[in-house]
């Protein structure tokens, strides 16, 4: 009995070595579509955010954009932008880039490598250089969106012919908004080792120490706060009940602190700053006495205001008091030191 003859070896299919290969290249084909279609999308939103912008008084420019990333991540490198605002503010920077990862476009981080210039109506235009500069944006949905920017080593320097600015250097600058529940938002803002230039009032109260600002507040009715202009969005968000409530503010120059725990502000129909703040002051006639030397308020306000503030000291060095914001004026205790604040200029 004979054993049948073994089968021939099957010839090797060379689809099955081609296959992954074929597969792995469709898939770079699309991903690289996806990514030229997402290139286009931001091109496109910016184009249009110019175009809004516009519209509501602002100006935003570019000597040249790059978009650039590819395959994970979305450049943006902006050379020379500018942005103006209606009142006067402005903002330009040597360049500015922005990063975002593909599965993540709606979160940006943003940087200042060349360092920032920012334009006062009235004081001109301050460069800020420092060690680092740089910025995040995301979850631009919410009201308000996430963004946070973070300074360290900065120094500030007013350009030729602009007026002085009240800090020379900050070790760190630090401002955060988020948005909460119930339709809030939080602003926190701090500034860390600070220091203040030579003639200014700052140096004045702090001497060679340094300066340290804390600000920590929630807005309500963050929802109502749109309009095509800044002034716009505050009436907007005033007339609909918004306010924002004080946790934590404070400056602290050398000696001389000036700190709340407390209060309420909003913004009248004038477009100048309301509401009350409970303060703690310590080394207030020194402050005071600076702000009448250099002007700020005049020497008869400033000798009420000593009197208000010892009168209130108790047994330590540290008054209580109250600072309001009415009528466009600003009160301390009862004695008057000047026009409130104001948030934005009638048309």
């Amino acid at each position: 009995m004979s054993l049948p003859d073994p089968l021939p070896p099957r010839k090797f299919r060379r689809l099955g070595l081609w296959l992954p290969f074929a597969a792995l290249g469709l898939l770079i084909i699309g991903w690289s579509l996806a990514w030229v279609w997402a290139r286009g999308q931001v091109e496109h939103k910016m184009d249009t955010a110019v175009q809004a912008l516009g519209q509501a008084g602002y100006q935003l420019s570019w000597k040249a954009r790059t978009i650039g990333g590819y395959p994970f991540r979305m450049d943006v490198t902006l050379t020379e932008p500018r942005i103006r605002e209606p009142s006067g503010w402005a903002l330009e920077a040597p360049r500015i880039e922005a990063e975002a990862q593909m599965h993540a476009l709606g979160s940006w981080l943003i940087a200042a490598p060349e360092g920032i210039t920012f334009a006062r109506p009235l004081g001109g235009p301050v460069v800020v250089q420092g060690h680092l500069i740089r910025a995040s944006l995301t979850h631009m949905g919410q009201h308000p969106p996430s963004f946070s920017f973070e300074g360290v080593k900065l120094t500030f320097a007013p350009q030729a012919g602009a007026d002085p600015f009240a800090l020379s250097a900050a070790e760190r600058v630090e401002f955060h908004l988020r948005a909460g529940p119930d339709d809030e938002g939080g602003v926190f803002a701090t500034v860390d080792g600070g220091k203040a230039r030579l003639s200014g009032l700052f140096a004045r109260v702090s001497g060679d120490k340094p300066i340290a600002i804390v600000w920590n507040s929630t807005l309500s009715k963050m929802s109502a706060f749109h309009g095509a202009t800044w002034p716009d969005a505050v009436r907007h968000w005033s007339d609909a009940g918004g306010r924002m409530t004080v946790r934590q503010a404070g400056i602290t120059a050398g000696d001389a602190v000036m700190g709340t725990n407390s209060g309420t502000l909003g913004v009248a129909s004038d477009g100048r700053l309301s509401g009350v703040l409970n303060v703690t002051l310590r080394q207030a006639p020194r402050a005071l006495g600076a702000m009448s030397d250099m002007g700020a308020i005049n020497s008869e306000a400033a000798n009420a205001a000593t009197l208000v503030t010892q009168a209130r000291q108790g047994s330590g060095d540290a008054a209580q008091a109250t600072i309001d914001f009415q009528a466009g004026r600003t009160t301390l205790g009862p004695v008057a030191l000047g026009a409130s604040p104001k948030i934005y200029n009638l048309r």
